[in-house]
């Protein structure tokens, strides 16, 4: 119910009447929840609020198609619902609500349903509040319910980020698998627990960085399959209440061709109404990413560290001055940045697998939490991947003088000649020889371990000389 007066608006709900601005696109349901739940500061994520706008198109098609729905209503909430996918930025003020909210996403399902019926309104020539003509909830809603609506946008929502985040891990490991051929041939130390190990190459280094995101990329990519199952026609407990078997499947059907998604319905529509753990299962994909970016921007910055001080057997490309004392410092605030974003999305999987824990019977009312949090790591992600390689991994140089310099020692060569002379007389060498490469290859051949021949041909093969 609503009542017009000059500049302003008076719509009534169960709770009381609030005063609107007459040509506010938003109504009494969405400003409730702008007092109730102004808590984060962030509004709910755009690629939700713009899948459920796709949702709400496909009900109106579906429930016109099945005549339950007038057509000039059905035309009116069409054209609404294509202005907002046209033009978002447009009508972002028309979504204020929080992104942290109770009742499992209902304030985000009136705040689409009251601006879609709105401009739909002033589509059929009246004015925003008069619902007696087409009403948010009967019209716009018709046929639905917050707890099949919400999760199908979310999963729609995830399903178009996770595709862009597969694409930038190719990316990535592209990038990666470039500099293993191109850093295949430079000889450096392998390191254990932090300790000299045995000697590999820069490009093998390299090369293990691209099949860890490889394999995150797949898994990210295949994850896809269990996303598009929805629950879209259960409605408030996915058994289909005050809706129609027909519409069901037209909703599904009509869903599939406007977001060209391998959508499908649910066999079991309670269950995803119930369960949240396909979030769980996406999330932690996100984290195994997360983790493996850390690890590699860890390894990046020991290596890159100096220029004189430290390891210095990469070059980092210099972005920014790095102290506001120290003059001439640079540091490497790309694997830094990197590494933060991938805490960031392991604390938004422990909040998602807390929240799918949490939800009692036939619902689960944190879904909001999950929504935020799981959008959240995939765009992060999104950009955090791309501004990594192209900002960190494409224009790092390799140091080919750092990388020997620490194979220079005795250490090494006693791993690589233990094999031909054995562990313990290796390990006796090498400490008695110290740091002195030399001295450590003259005593095996002086000692008659092996000739000069034998341990050139050794210490070729390991790339040491």
């Amino acid at each position: 119910m609503s009542e017009t007066t000059g500049t302003t608006r008076t719509e009534q709900d169960l709770i009381g009447e609030m005063t609107l601005p007459a040509d506010s696109l938003y109504g009494i349901e969405t400003a409730r929840a702008k007092e109730n739940f102004a808590i984060s500061g962030r509004t709910v994520h755009k690629e939700l609020i713009l899948a459920i706008v796709t949702v709400k198109k496909a009900a109106a098609m579906a429930n016109a198609a099945i005549g339950r729905l007038e057509q000039d209503k059905a035309d009116a909430i069409i054209a609404a619902c294509d202005s907002l996918l046209q033009s978002p930025e447009t009508y972002a003020r028309a979504f204020p609500t929080d992104a942290l909210q109770g009742g499992a996403g209902t304030s985000t399902n009136m705040n689409v349903n009251e601006v879609i019926a709105n401009l739909a309104l002033q589509n059929l020539g009246h004015h925003c509040g008069e619902y007696q003509y087409l009403h948010p909830l009967d019209d716009v809603n018709m046929g639905q319910s917050t707890n099949d609506v919400y999760p199908t946008a979310l999963r729609i929502a995830a399903i178009r980020l996770v595709r862009t985040l597969s694409d930038a891990c190719a990316r990535l490991q592209e990038s990666l698998q470039e500099k293993e051929n191109a850093y295949d041939a430079i000889p450096k130390l392998g390191r254990t627990e932090m300790m000299d190990a045995v000697p590999i190459t820069l490009g093998e280094e390299f090369g293990a960085y691209a099949q860890a995101i490889a394999r995150d990329r797949w898994r990210i990519y295949k994850v896809e399959e269990r996303l598009r199952q929805i629950n879209l026609g259960g409605t408030a407990v996915g058994v289909g209440n005050n809706t129609t078997r027909q519409y069901m499947y037209q909703v599904t059907d009509i869903l599939q061709d406007l977001t060209g998604l391998g959508l499908a319905r649910a066999e079991y529509p309670m269950d995803l109404t119930q369960n949240c753990d396909v979030f769980v299962e996406v999330s932690g994909l996100l984290k195994s990413l997360a983790v493996s970016l850390i690890k590699i921007s860890t390894d990046l910055r020991l290596m890159g560290s100096g220029p004189y001080g430290g390891l210095s057997e990469i070059s980092l490309k210099p972005l920014q001055a790095g102290s506001t004392i120290m003059p001439g410092k640079v540091n490497p605030v790309i694997p830094e940045m990197v590494t933060q974003a991938g805490i960031h999305v392991i604390a938004n999987d422990s909040a998602i697998t807390t929240c799918a824990s949490m939800g009692n019977f036939e619902l689960n009312a944190f879904l909001p939490l999950i929504a935020d949090a799981l959008l959240d790591s995939l765009k992060v992600l999104i950009r955090t991947v791309d501004s990594f390689r192209t900002k960190c991994i494409e224009p790092l140089t390799a140091n080919e003088e750092g990388c020997r310099k620490h194979l220079d020692h005795a250490l090494i060569l006693a791993t690589v000649v233990s094999p031909y002379i054995g562990y313990e007389k290796a390990s006796d060498l090498a400490r008695t020889c110290g740091n002195d490469r030399e001295a450590f290859k003259e005593q095996i051949i002086e000692q008659g371990l092996l000739t000069k021949e034998q341990l050139h041909r050794i210490l070729h093969a390991a790339r040491l000389e």
